[in-house]
């Protein structure tokens, strides 16, 4: 019988099938790192959404065989070490609808100033207006003729591409940084910081990616580009941004999530108040549609290891970035 620990349930507002093979489950709306460990005990497969589980957790608990992250995103698992003590580590792919749809509203309101505009409603600017609308510098710009670069190709960066077609923009795909070879169907990495309108990153962070966007690449971009990540916050380097938007080295950023979340000791993107940047708290994902497809994924991740045929195994490197 499988002993399954859910450490921070919270985080799935849905309904969870119930596992087909023999098992017991126990589930904690949260869980803080000194209870890691006793939570654990005896378990055989862990869920965790955001809790970490480290070098030390595994060697505390050696009954554990699979690690099922609750997401996409896995930095908080060591994988190392659970590579050295052969604990299988999964995470839930494809699941979401929402987030490349959050891309496209950062994007949209950005590029229609609608920050700006609300404000000016709000403030009784437009009622002073000397004809019948409100026109603020500089104009808002169209979607529709430029160019929108994706940092990372997976499942939901192709279907932000598919939307972008549909806005008639030309999509760049950047190979990694540093790449000796460019694969088909990419560009170099430098071209697309330097073409792009719109940057959008959505790869997984990772030692390599971890302040893959930082001043030198911020001052590549053009001045009327905008940068949109809905990946993790760690990929951008959030004090050079704070710097690039104040000196008008790119023209605007939206952000869904920081590095540190949630930010409870503040943060400079949060003390200033610019109409060219929307910081979102990490719910791109968020929707009800998205968590049922998600609660399903999950559920078939424990179901395909129990029955020796694993599904979605992540390494220390995912070849979708």
């Amino acid at each position: 019988m499988e002993r399954i620990v859910f450490l921070d349930r919270y985080a799935v507002r849905v309904a969870l099938p119930q596992p087909t093979f023999a098992h017991e489950w126990i589930e904690y709306p949260r869980t803080t790192a000194d209870q890691v460990v006793e939570r654990l005990r005896d378990a055989t497969i862990a869920i965790t959404n955001q809790v970490p589980i480290t070098a030390q957790t595994l060697d505390a608990v050696p009954t554990l065989r699979l690690v099922a992250v609750a997401a996409t995103g896995y930095d908080h698992i060591d994988m190392a070490a659970c590579g050295a003590r052969d604990v299988t580590v999964c995470n839930v792919r494809h699941w979401s609808i929402t987030v490349p749809e959050h891309v496209f509203a950062l994007i949209l309101a950005l590029r229609r100033q609608l920050l700006a505009y609300r404000e000016a409603v709000a403030s009784g600017a437009w009622g002073e207006a000397n004809g019948f609308c409100l026109i603020l510098d500089p104009l808002p710009m169209a979607l529709s003729g430029s160019t929108l670069g994706l940092i990372g190709y997976g499942a939901l960066a192709k279907k932000v591409e598919r939307m972008a077609e549909g806005f008639e923009m030309r999509v760049l795909v950047a190979e990694r940084r540093g790449a000796a070879t460019i694969r088909e169907g990419r560009v170099p990495f430098e071209r697309v910081l330097a073409e792009s309108h719109v940057l959008v990153t959505l790869c997984p962070l990772s030692a390599e990616t971890r302040g893959l966007i930082s001043a030198p690449e911020l001052a590549a971009m053009k001045r009327d580009a905008i940068l949109v990540n809905c990946a993790r916050g760690g990929i951008v380097d959030e004090t050079a941004l704070l710097a690039a938007l104040r000196a008008g080295t790119i023209a605007g950023a939206g952000l869904d999530g920081l590095t540190v979340e949630p930010p409870r000791d503040g943060h400079p993107l949060l003390d200033v108040n610019l109409p060219n940047l929307i910081v979102t708290p990490h719910i791109a994902w968020a929707s009800n549609a998205s968590l049922e497809v998600f609660a399903r994924k999950l559920i078939d991740n424990l179901e395909a290891f129990v029955t020796g045929e694993p599904q979605n195994m992540v390494r220390m490197r995912d070849p979708s970035a």
